[in-house]
């Protein structure tokens, strides 16, 4: 596999042993711990650039974390036969959610990170590109993968090879002067302290050029997650067409397999796992094939980068009826036909009363709010695509990554004078893409793409949860482009589907421009951390 190993020394092995399933390979499952350190580590994961292993040593490994596996092992003979009678033999599947695991699954590309990522049902945590610059070179190489399907072809991997070298070197080259640059336009206010001031302008500026890296740029995930979590998740890796999905689904089952055996005895069994994966990959091929038939000369209309494509005109309506059912005696059809009959000041205040005094964001009404939903076709940047996609909780399928969208320059890259280097970057991604095709590569050709290329995906969410992701995705310190779209969305709810007072309810949407928020919130995070 392409993965650079990490050296550890004789004294940092003996202290890893009895915390890491093993010390060589990406994957690797966290044993022996406090539940509060794994959470820690993972915590830490998103800012800092260290592998969870190094981050264990240099920040954790004195904390009076020592134990040894045999502490855990009374009675797990018993437990193991237990559960592969209940699991295995009976079908029992929510036996599964009983038994779960801290697992980390590192140097993945952008594309293996966004599956592992797509359960709802499960904790991510994942290497963050605002806060941590892509200007190093771990192992002697720029932090991408190169896929397996490219190795075999030597010209081609040439090709990718030294177009992948040229982002991140370009990278690297303009991450210096554009915070200079920030710095001038952006002077340090005296109250300021240096870190709160530095990690802002930095913050800023790796927004800003993160459009440069590839797709295969890579990440550390930390996922924590039940046994039932995990088997649908192989299964599914197990199915793709991508062999570093394929080849890292087999590394996480052999790690999983030494803290939860039981509860991954179907995986790879031909009759139980085996079947499973064959259906996904049948259907997808089959729903591909059949789409080629019956779109292949179909042209995409031009559309906004937000577009509401559904939603319920009675939505409101069934909003104040979900909101009274609780709090009466009435049926569901007597309180919707109740709710039609208010005026549009009456259920005004219906939801007003719902929703109360919000002090802060996380104040979210019940469940009434889920009566109602919202289907947005969106078009932006490959970048912000990764950040939206981690909300889970609503329905969310992309389309494949291709030059094909187009892409923007950010205004603080023409201003520091990289806009040429820039279009450079993504003129040689796009022809990458194209030698890629012709090769044969359908799927690995997306590794190649600039994250400053816009992807297609739908996003669908009921009111409460759409209240969750605007209000967060809208906050001053938010990436610009993500926060767009959620502005976007916000004011399509309220005019598009006429729903004006779910719109008023989520009062903490932010329809500023944000340009002095990160800084805002960096001050805010250093005087929590005040005594």
């Amino acid at each position: 596999m392409d993965f650079v190993e990490e050296p550890f020394t004789s004294d940092e092995r003996e202290r890893l042993q009895p915390h890491f399933t093993n010390l060589e390979g990406p994957v690797f499952a966290l044993v022996d711990l406090p539940e509060v350190v794994k959470g820690a580590l993972f915590a830490r994961y998103s800012r800092s650039p260290k592998s969870l292993r190094r981050l264990f040593l240099d920040e954790f490994a004195s904390e009076g974390t020592e134990g040894s596996r045999a502490s855990v092992a009374v009675g797990t003979e018993r437990a193991e036969q237990l559960y592969e009678r209940v699991f295995f033999e009976y079908g029992d599947d929510s036996v599964a959610q009983l038994g779960g695991v801290h697992l980390a699954v590192e140097q993945v590309s952008q594309p293996l990170a966004k599956i592992l990522e797509w359960g709802r049902l499960g904790a991510y945590l994942e290497q963050s590109t605002r806060y941590i610059p892509y200007d190093d070179r771990p192992g002697g190489r720029w932090r991408f993968t190169v896929p397996e399907e490219v190795e075999t072809l030597p010209d081609l991997a040439v090709r990718y090879w030294a177009t992948l070298d040229d982002a991140f070197e370009t990278y690297a080259r303009w991450l210096g002067p554009l915070q200079e640059h920030l710095r001038a336009q952006t002077p340090r206010d005296p109250s300021d302290s240096d870190v709160v001031y530095r990690l802002t302008i930095r913050a800023k500026a790796c927004d800003a050029l993160r459009g440069l890296l590839p797709a295969a740029t890579r990440s550390n995930v930390g996922i924590f997650a039940t046994a039932q979590s995990y088997e649908q998740l192989l299964l599914r890796m197990r199915a793709s067409g991508l062999t570093e999905v394929r080849e890292y689904a087999d590394l996480m089952l052999v790690e999983l397999r030494k803290v939860i055996p039981a509860f991954l005895t179907r995986v790879d069994l031909p009759d139980r796992g085996g079947a499973w994966t064959a259906y996904l990959r049948k259907t997808r091929a089959a729903v591909a094939t059949t789409a080629e038939e019956a779109l292949h000369a179909v042209v995409p209309e031009d559309r906004h980068e937000v577009t509401l494509t559904d939603f319920d005109p009675d939505g409101e309506v069934k909003v104040v009826a979900a909101a009274l059912y609780a709090v009466s005696e009435l049926p569901d059809d007597q309180l919707l036909d109740i709710a039609r009959k208010m005026t549009a000041d009456e259920r005004a205040r219906v939801l007003r009363a719902y929703v109360g005094e919000r002090a802060n964001r996380r104040h979210r009404p019940g469940r009434a709010f889920e009566r109602t939903s919202y289907r947005f076709d969106v078009r932006c940047d490959y970048g912000s695509f990764r950040d939206l996609q981690r909300h889970r909780m609503l329905t969310i399928e992309w389309q494949a990554l291709s030059p094909d969208h187009g892409y923007e320059v950010p205004s603080e890259v023409e201003a520091v004078g990289a806009a040429d280097d820039w279009r450079g970057v993504m003129e040689r991604s796009a022809n990458l893409f194209r030698a890629m095709r012709e090769a044969g590569l359908q799927v690995a050709a997306q590794y190649g793409v600039s994250m400053a290329y816009r992807i297609r995906f739908v996003m669908e969410m009921n009111a409460r949860e759409a209240m969750h992701l605007i209000e967060l995705r809208t906050t001053p310190q938010g990436h610009p482009v993500y926060r767009r779209v959620a502005q976007a969305m916000h004011r399509l709810i309220e005019r598009q589907a006429g729903h004006h007072a779910i719109a008023e309810a989520m009062s903490f949407v932010d329809h500023s421009g944000g340009e002095a928020g990160r800084l805002e919130a960096e001050r805010r995070s250093e005087a929590r951390r005040r005594p």
